[in-house]
């Protein structure tokens, strides 16, 4: 596919997805299709080990939805685009490698949300987040009344569904929003080394550390933890794990190889 909406890019064992509609890439119909489709490439691509996602310009990561596009639509058409970005919001949470969110400013609705996909958060120090949605008298519909209140509490979540009100990012830290907080200068070189150093990790056992953590938090304890026992399990039919316990008792570094 010729992508319109995002740049993607692989360098080493890290690919790079931007939202490419500055100055503020809203999302829309299009960027939902193109992001689904870089997200297959890149879960078939065994040489890839995490995924950024973030913003082109300085401007914002994604300031929501694209509202010009969605103005006009129906119920039945935006549950139309509601699909698609359904889609491509639980390909992006449940992919099988990390994704850091590497957010270099605006992350509004459905920005925020994307975000909240990804596995960690990292932000410049200039940048906002918000759910402002009830300030247009609609809620949410990526996802952000449900993973907001799983990942900071419902109290704290509440606060910021409710009101709709922008923080920013020292306030996002404090809250458990975002994993850390950088000068925007710092941000992609932040995001590439910790992409960098996880896509270095074995990638079943990575995989199935996601897994658990993903599918563990969606249930009951006592389920959780049989779907915990039966991915570790896995992790102990690869030839990574012969070579990482090997390699700790020779007192060398592993050389894993995804398998």
């Amino acid at each position: 596919m010729a992508y319109q909406t995002i740049e993607y890019t692989v360098s080493g064992k890290v690919a790079t997805i931007a939202l490419n509609r500055p100055p503020v890439n809203p999302l829309n119909k299009q960027l939902f299709l193109e992001l689904y489709d870089a997200l297959l490439d890149i879960e078939a691509n065994p040489e890839i080990g995490a995924i950024i996602v973030t913003g082109k310009g300085e401007k914002a990561f994604a300031a929501g939805a694209d509202i010009t596009e969605m103005a006009n639509l129906d119920a039945a058409g935006i549950e139309d685009m509601n699909r698609y970005s359904r889609r491509a919001f639980d390909k992006l949470e449940n992919i099988g490698k990390p994704v850091i969110a590497a957010i270099n400013g605006l992350a509004l609705g459905g920005g925020l949300e994307l975000a909240l996909c990804c596995d960690f958060r990292i932000a410049s120090e200039n940048a906002k987040v918000a759910l402002p949605e009830i300030n247009l008298a609609i809620i949410p519909g990526g996802g952000g009344t449900q993973r907001l209140q799983r990942l900071i509490g419902q109290a704290k979540a509440k606060e910021l569904l409710y009101f709709g009100d922008m923080i920013k990012a020292d306030e996002a830290l404090a809250a458990g929003i975002v994993n850390k907080v950088v000068p925007l200068e710092q941000l992609m070189e932040t995001a590439n080394e910790w992409a960098s150093k996880l896509a270095e990790k074995p990638a079943v056992a990575m995989r199935m550390m996601k897994t658990a953590v993903q599918s563990g938090a969606q249930t009951d304890l006592n389920t959780a933890l049989n779907i915990e026992a039966t991915c570790f399990a896995v992790t102990f039919a690869t030839e990574d794990r012969k070579e990482g316990m090997t390699a700790f008792v020779e007192k060398r570094k592993p050389n894993y190889q995804g398998r």
